[in-house]
This record gives C-alpha cells, structure tokens and sequence, in this order.
C-alpha cells in the first residue's frame, strides 16, 4: 500500500479517536495527550518505507523521536496523562454555548489541530521523494541547530518547572512567592522561550526537507506557518487569561519579547541612554 495512504489512514484514525474520546469523557485534551506522539509515528513511517535505510530519513526521524520524548516527558510530570484538561477548554466553555463548544472541538481542537500535527511532518515525505540526494554538510548542520533549539526548550520548561515547583512549595508553607510568575533565566529575554524553540525546531525539520529538494521554498510551508500561527493567536488567548489574573504581568509584556528572545527594554532604553551620553 502507498505510504501516503498510510500515513493519511492514521491520521484519520487518530483524529476519530481524539473526537470520540472527548465526546466519551467530556475531556477536551485528548489531542495534547498525542501531540508529541504521532508526528514521530508520521516521520518514522516514511523512514520505514525506505527498508530504514535512507540516511536522511534516519536524521529526521531521530531528530522528532527526540523532540517528543522530551515533551512527553515535560507532559507526562505536569499530570497531562493523568486526566488534567488544558485550562484554556474550561474558560471557553463558560464563553461560548454548549453547541458552540462543540463544534469548536471538532473544527478545531480535533480536525485542525490533527491536520497540523501531519503537517509539519510532511517534510519527511519530501525527503522520502528525493532519496536520490546525498545527505551533505547543510543537512548535519541543520541537525545541529535542531538539537541545539531542543536544549534550549528543555532549559526553558525546566525553569518554568522550577520556578512553579519553588512556588507551589512557599504557597503550601503559608509564605507570600517571592514571584506570581516566572521572569529569570531564559524567562527574562522572553516571555515564551520555550514556545520560541519548539517553533523554530519545526522551521529547521521544514528545512531540512528543503534540502533533500534543492528548494527553499516547497508546499510543506504551510506546517510551520499554521504552527507559528496557532502559537501566536494561543499566546494571545493565554496572556489575556494572565492578565486577568495578574495585573502585574501588564509591565511584563511592556518591558519582554513575546516569542523570539532579545533584550529586556528597560536594559536597552539603559544602553541608549549610556551611549548617548
């Protein structure tokens, strides 16, 4: 059977198996339960057409193996497997009707976000049509670049875990947190770093397709810009929650990137004043 086939007959599957579960359970993140699960099952298919021979392939599905071990595990230590629904499903269900809700689900949380997760995975595909190009230098650099994104995005969620485990404990011990929101580290030069690195892993997976291609610009775009789309217009939803609940965050967001790394404004109004003086 064609791998594409396959491949698509999978994605449905999961898909009807996401929706019923929710239907089933009344719990709306069965998606967030397979997200870094089946693009590794996606990548690893098209590897597996090869006879696990196709050395590029091999980078590619190595690399996605490693991205979703990784956020299994960040998943897995804040309770995802253990029945805890995404905060943001609750609020919504509060804002829209119960029939607007659902159709959200489907149209959204459900078929949106599995075709996405396809997606950004097509560009083993295009490396699977183009067997024919030798793996090179541009192609292990890339790679490297990808490991490098996915330290930086396990040292994000590991001061944000920190910074919330430091917090739950002074809260449970009567005491006033030193913060109500994390600011330091990778934290300090973005509000979001680890969705900045999960982002940009997903542009370098992109380009690596483009390579086995020759091209820099094929199809498979559409992954990465939906994916950076939905990050957007989520980060957008999630920070106005924030806002409600800390006012302070207000001055956060004044003075701190939203996604992409870079200095805080208050250090480089300082610079300028330095220079100018």
């Amino acid at each position: 059977m064609d791998i594409v086939v396959i491949v698509l007959g999978i994605a449905v599957a999961v898909s009807l198996f996401t929706w019923i579960a929710s239907l089933l359970t009344r719990d709306y993140s069965w998606v967030d339960r397979i997200w870094s699960i089946v693009p590794i099952v996606y990548v690893a298919a098209f590897w597996a057409a090869t006879g696990f021979s196709e050395p590029r392939l091999t980078i590619m599905t190595v690399l996605v193996a490693l991205w979703g071990a990784r956020l299994t595990f960040n998943f897995a230590r804040k309770g995802g497997y253990r029945g805890v629904e995404d905060y943001r499903w609750p609020i919504l269900r509060e804002r829209m009707s119960p029939a607007q809700f659902q159709v959200f689900n489907l149209l959204f949380i459900v078929i949106f976000q599995n075709a996405l997760l396809l997606l950004i995975s097509l560009p083993a595909l295009v490396a699977f049509q183009n067997q024919a190009v030798p793996v090179g230098m541009l192609d292990l650099a890339l790679a490297a670049l990808f490991l490098a994104l996915l330290i930086g995005e396990f040292v994000a969620d590991q001061q944000q875990w920190e910074f919330q485990k430091n917090k739950a404990a002074a809260i449970a011990a009567g005491e006033e947190p030193v913060a109500r929101f994390v600011t330091t580290g990778l934290w300090r030069f973005s509000r979001h770093p680890n969705f900045f690195f999960e982002q940009a892993q997903w542009w370098v997976f992109y380009a690596i397709g483009a390579v086995a291609l020759g091209s820099a610009l094929h199809w498979t775009l559409v992954g990465p810009v939906l994916l950076t789309a939905l990050f957007i217009g989520s980060t957008i939803f999630t920070e106005s929650i924030t806002r409600e609940r800390y006012p302070e965050y207000v001055d956060y967001q004044r003075s701190t990137s939203m996604l992409i790394p870079w200095i805080p404004r208050q250090r480089r109004a300082a610079a300028a004043d330095a220079a100018a003086g």
